[in-house]
């Protein structure tokens, strides 16, 4: 038998840009949730969108699975590109409604700080930079490319 290329089936190729999105979850004092992750220190929770998820919904596990809070998205704020490793954050920001404070394998430490001491904590890349245009109502929507 003979298969031409047209009866062969594609190899996998696994995805070539990740799509992620994280919160900025503000509590009724005006105080960020934080996590410190083992790789990049202090940042916001986030993380990859799954497979047939919105990413409304990617953002309210991935505060769940790092934090333990439950939150309410309030509004989209913008996008950060990472042109060059082809990977879009996706940036809302949000209110807690419930849960308990915890950590996990991802978040060695969690919780909410003063808006000046948080961004004074996260130092990796452009996380800090993401929270200042998240907190900022003028910059938004923004689509940041770098």
């Amino acid at each position: 038998m003979v298969l031409s290329n047209e009866d062969e089936k594609p190899a996998f190729l696994p995805p070539s840009h990740i799509l992620s999105a994280a919160a900025i979850v503000l509590n009724d004092e005006g105080e960020i949730l934080l996590i410190k992750g083992p790789r990049r220190g202090w940042e916001m929770p986030g993380g990859q969108v799954e497979e047939r998820e919105s990413l409304e919904m990617a953002a309210i596990r991935e505060v769940k699975e790092e934090t333990g809070i439950d939150i309410e998205i309030q509004k989209f704020c913008g996008v950060f590109q990472n042109v060059e490793n082809s990977i879009c954050n996706m940036l809302f920001l949000a209110k807690p409604v419930g849960g308990q404070a915890k950590t996990s394998a991802e978040s060695l430490l969690v919780g909410f700080y003063p808006i000046a001491e948080a961004l004074a904590m996260v130092t990796w890349g452009n996380f800090r930079e993401r929270i200042e245009y998240c907190l900022d109502d003028r910059t938004q929507p923004f689509v940041i490319a770098f």
